[in-house]
């Protein structure tokens, strides 16, 4: 026979643990809706789908500008229409914001690369860092995707990391590997002559998910 006493401080312990279960099993639901709070469902991707997109993206990378240096010559602007309006991001951005991580950041190394094959644009002194560049944009609008936030803090996030990537990227050169065919100069002055392109990214790029996902619902 169990002394009552026995019988007693198990049933304390019993009813401690099981207070205990129940508490954490609370607080782990809670961290989950939290979590799921702060992204979007959203329809898992193919491969297919992400290398098609990453191929439309490289294609819009390297066809789009080409527009702008055509009416850029046409013009007599050279290449400050290009400077300007950014084209060769916009393809970028959106592969990471429809695609997914991989599909961006896989469209933008190889967009500026492939441009520069076919056209001779990006030069080599700017290629490597603009492939550095839209590899962030592509990569970091990619891991936003599900993320619960307005599309344009999204591309705005990208922007900023694709700028800081970028400028991290000159002024490692330029002070540590010492090269002197780029002037550090080029990361303030790169900003001020695309902000009509920045700013006008974040009206078109929202406006374009939004077709594209509406589309895709339908």
């Amino acid at each position: 026979m169990i002394p009552k006493k026995s019988q007693n401080s198990k049933y304390k312990h019993e009813f401690v643990m099981g207070k205990w279960y129940n508490e954490i099993t609370i607080i782990k639901k809670e961290c989950i809706r939290m979590s799921s709070s702060r992204t979007i469902d959203k329809p898992r991707l193919s491969i297919k789908f992400q290398t098609l997109a990453a191929i439309a993206a490289i294609v819009g990378a390297v066809a789009i500008p080409q527009l702008f240096h055509v009416m850029g010559a046409v013009s007599g602007l050279g290449t400050k229409l290009g400077e300007t309006f950014l084209p060769m991001h916009l393809p970028i951005i959106l592969a990471g914001l429809l695609a997914g991580p991989w599909a961006g950041a896989a469209a933008g190394l190889l967009g500026p690369l492939a441009s520069s094959l076919l056209s001779g644009m990006p030069g080599t002194v700017m290629l490597p860092f603009m492939m550095i560049e839209l590899c962030a944009y592509g990569l970091i609008s990619g891991l936003l995707r599900t993320v619960k936030l307005p599309t344009v803090g999204k591309v705005l996030a990208a922007q900023i990391g694709g700028r800081a990537v970028r400028a991290a990227a000159i002024l490692f050169s330029v002070y540590v590997l010492g090269n002197t065919a780029l002037n550090p100069a080029v990361i303030l002055t790169s900003i001020t002559a695309g902000i009509f392109g920045i700013v006008l990214q974040w009206t078109l790029i929202p406006l374009i998910v939004f077709r594209v996902e509406k589309a895709g619902k339908e």
